[in-house]
């Protein structure tokens, strides 16, 4: 007996029902499912840091042109379902794209890179406010002695506040990272095969679907966890002594 008809002997004798995993078809489908959630976690931190770092910059930068419409950015994701983001920037922003190139067969946007479009920036949104408080709490001291040293703005933003500010607002940074994991659910919405859109494929046509959230639950702990523990780390390394962190 193999190791997969061994689980599905033992899990049987409480309830569960994992017989779709000799199914290869149906596994297959499931285990691209794990792995499509991961490459989007693994596209979407990256993003999401990168954007949140250049709006904080906005911000704080002092210059309306560069402020305002950041500002009202971030307003509206953050005051907006993400959900609803990413159904009207699939349905109508991707529709208008289409129609520019000459047709759906012609569009280079995949349902894909919407979620990560849409998560990313929504995710972006909270680190922008995050890394925002943390440089309007770098010690006016600091940057004026930045600036006594013949700093320019721009270098006074790069070499003191944004470093300062991402070791103060790390903790927000990594609950909204634990936030955008969660998130790449929202993408069985538009077909993206993530593990949540390739569970519903199979507990259709199983009735399995106590079995497959359990897993989906666990998955997703333990990710989590792994971020957690990450960002734990990472805190520990960019402490700085005496500077009260």
């Amino acid at each position: 007996m193999s190791v997969t008809d061994l689980f599905i002997s033992l899990t049987s004798r409480i309830g569960l029902n994992y017989e779709f995993l000799v199914s290869g078809y149906e596994a297959q489908i499931w285990r691209d499912g794990f792995v499509t959630t991961l490459y989007l976690i693994a596209a979407l931190i990256p993003v999401s840091l990168i954007a949140g770092v250049t709006f904080a910059a906005c911000l704080t930068s002092g210059r309306l042109w560069l402020s305002v419409p950041v500002r009202a950015f971030v307003e509206l994701t953050r005051n907006t379902p993400t959900l609803v983001q990413l159904m009207f920037s699939f349905l109508v922003l991707n529709n208008l794209v289409s129609n520019m190139v000459g047709g759906a067969q012609n569009n280079p946007l995949s349902p894909f890179f919407w979620v990560i479009a849409v998560v990313g920036l929504h995710i972006a949104a909270l680190h922008a406010e995050a890394i925002r408080a943390g440089i309007e709490a770098v010690p006016a001291s600091t940057v004026e002695a930045a600036q006594a040293i013949g700093f320019s703005r721009l270098q006074i933003l790069r070499y003191v506040e944004i470093p300062l500010a991402f070791r103060a607002s790390l903790p927000a940074i990594v609950n909204n990272l634990i936030n955008l994991a969660k998130l790449t659910t929202i993408g069985n919405a538009i077909a993206v095969s993530e593990i949540t859109y390739a569970s519903i494929m199979v507990w259709t046509q199983r009735d399995n679907v106590v079995s497959l959230m359990i897993v989906i639950l666990l998955f997703f702990s333990v990710i989590n966890f792994v971020i957690a523990r990450i960002g734990s780390w990472v805190e520990r390394r960019l402490a700085v002594p005496g500077y009260g962190l």
